[in-house]
């Protein structure tokens, strides 16, 4: 028997008591109080299907529920709590069966079918050609890469994808400082990473436009000249992404970030034109007296979108409308998702809600991952100001911070193995700090609060996970499977609160994929590291007499595993010493 047996035994056994429908969703949550029960289900869904009270819902389950399923005995008892079912666990089997599946499925244990035969594409990142990533695009790579790595365990094909925004005003602008001020400079002779080079002229701009206004009409003409195919325009263009884009794909290498599939603003800035002057034919947009071509969406809460400009130059949405259709053609993705700040909010609303009227049906699938801002103590970033905290400089902060940590702790170790170390805590600080929080929330980012080894942190995890690999290395057993484990001798309240959490772990992926919030599994792993620390400090292992031992090594064990899983779908690498 396994989890998903004893879920859906349960499961099954209460829609045929209440004569709901197969596909009719019941979840299992644990109660805030361990004197309520182990696990609980809400009645209030089934009550409102079924139109009578969730507390007489509750009742009739308690009354009805039968704790032997089948051949097994699945529980000892289950009571009703208000609009509440709770389950008492049959510790014995419980625990035999959650640590055996454990041990057994390693690193697929909690995953499921879901999403099989089904595909999802993802857009992430989205960075500018004149300046370096800064530490929103690390948020928006953070989030992307977890929410791919969360479909991929429930089963879906997933399609990693980017937008580079390659061309544009913002281009031209660090494009004309440079030509203007960069004295046939380089990289390489600056000794400076690409994009942070390309980045430099970016403010040097926004610097001189402040004391000579007109040189934004020279960037104007430029980006004219570049649509024109001018050949010196074209020359320094190709040049100077060259440079962005090596700085970025080393940034990307250095955080664990990649793509299947890489598109260029340059290449598809045009590609909706055809669909708008279609749409425009039959009537579904139409032509302002200046040229321009514009759609009417006050109806829905919206305003009037120009969709191409008067000049006939694409805006925005253009190219959208364009790579939306594209990606479908190529890719037939069953859902798609725009991971994109919350700045975007009024885009998005706008760029679905035309695909629609164009009769594009596949959009109904399509959803803008909305996240908010990354704020620092003295307020919001501002690139063109040079008021950021590039992504590069903030990685290599904690990565010092980690490795005076680390020096502290254990002053012997070689300086390899200190950077080496100190790099896997640097990006577990940041990540797991990106992720904790609800996409939509605001956050003010604090590198030293999100680099303690104490605390909702991600080093504090991986220090949990350090600590159980060392106690299991301690007690000389190679291989957990092999050990003869008597598991009805484990049930304290300490040794119970982890069983739950282990057996809800799949819930938390689950819901974090479908919720698109990995918060949701950052946080579940989190509590299962605490109530560890909270076992370990009440009860012994390694001098524990010898089967409850190999009994309560068998449980850590797992434990150990599932936070390493956890880590893994959020980005994270572990260390077996810290």
């Amino acid at each position: 028997m396994r989890i998903l047996d004893i879920k859906n035994a349960i499961i099954n056994v209460i829609k045929e008591i209440l004569a709901l429908p197969p596909d009719f969703e019941v979840n299992f949550e644990i109660p805030p109080d361990s004197q309520l029960g182990d696990l609980s289900v809400s009645c209030f869904k089934m009550a409102s299907y079924l139109k009578r009270s969730p507390n007489e819902i509750a009742e009739i389950l308690a009354l009805k529920l039968d704790p032997k399923i089948g051949a097994r005995r699945l529980f000892n008892k289950a009571e009703s709590a208000g609009p509440y079912v709770n389950f008492f666990f049959d510790k014995a089997v419980w625990f035999e069966v959650i640590c055996q599946q454990i041990l057994e499925l390693k690193d697929s244990f909690g995953g499921s079918s879901e999403g099989a035969g089904k595909k999802i594409l993802i857009e992430s990142s989205a960075p500018n050609t004149n300046k370096p990533q800064h530490l929103g695009h690390l948020r928006n790579n953070f989030l992307g890469w977890a929410i791919a790595n969360l479909f991929s365990f429930t089963g879906f094909k997933v399609i990693r994808t980017n937008l580079i925004n390659d061309r544009g005003i913002h281009i031209c602008k660090s494009m004309l400082a440079y030509q203007k001020w960069g004295k046939d400079k380089t990289p390489e002779t600056e000794n400076v990473k690409g994009d942070h080079f390309v980045g430099k002229y970016y403010v040097l701009f926004a610097q001189k436009e402040k004391k000579n206004p007109e040189l934004l009409e020279e960037a104007q003409k430029m980006m004219e000249k570049w649509e024109q195919g001018d050949t010196e325009t074209i020359a320094l263009w190709q040049k100077m992404n060259k440079w962005a884009l090596d700085g970025f794909n080393e940034t990307y290498k250095k955080t664990g970030i990649s793509f299947d599939h890489v598109y260029y603003e340059s290449d598809v800035y045009n590609l909706g034109k055809k669909i708008i002057l279609k749409a425009l034919k039959n009537g579904l947009c139409y032509k302002r007296e200046d040229g321009a071509v514009e759609i009417d969406l006050t109806k829905d809460g919206l305003d009037k979108k120009v969709l191409i400009r008067a000049d006939g130059t694409s805006v925005y949405v253009t190219q959208d409308i364009g790579l939306a259709n594209l990606r479908y053609k190529e890719f037939k993705a069953d859902k798609t998702i725009y991971v994109v700040a919350s700045e975007q909010d009024y885009h998005f609303k706008v760029l679905f809600r035309v695909l629609e009227i164009f009769g594009f049906d596949w959009v109904k699938s399509y959803y803008h991952l909305s996240y908010g801002m990354v704020f620092l103590p003295h307020g919001r970033m501002k690139s063109r100001e040079g008021q950021v905290v590039e992504a590069d400089d903030i990685i290599f902060e904690m990565k010092q911070l980690a490795k005076s940590e680390l020096l502290k702790r254990n002053p012997h170790l070689s300086p390899c193995e200190v950077s080496k170390r100190a790099e896997i805590i640097a990006l577990a600080a940041l990540k797991f700090f990106f992720l904790k929080f609800t996409p939509t929330q605001d956050i003010h980012f604090n590198p030293q609060e999100s680099l303690s080894f104490e605390g909702d942190t991600g080093p504090y995890l991986q220090y949990v996970y350090a600590r159980i690999r060392s106690i299991l290395r301690k007690s000389g057993i190679d291989e957990m499977a092999r050990l003869e484990v008597d598991y009805s001798i484990l049930g304290s309240p300490e040794e119970t609160e982890i069983l739950k959490l282990l057996f809800m772990f799949s819930e938390a992926v689950n819901k974090a994929a479908n919720q698109r919030n990995p918060a949701c599994l950052a946080n579940h792993i989190l509590k299962l590291a605490q109530k560890f620390n909270e076992f370990y400090h009440q009860q012994p292992v390694l001098k524990a007499e010898s089967g409850l031992r190999n009994a309560r090594l068998v449980l850590i064990a797992g434990v150990a595993q599932v936070i390493k899983l956890g880590l893994d779908l959020l980005g994270i690498d572990v260390l077996e010493e810290m």
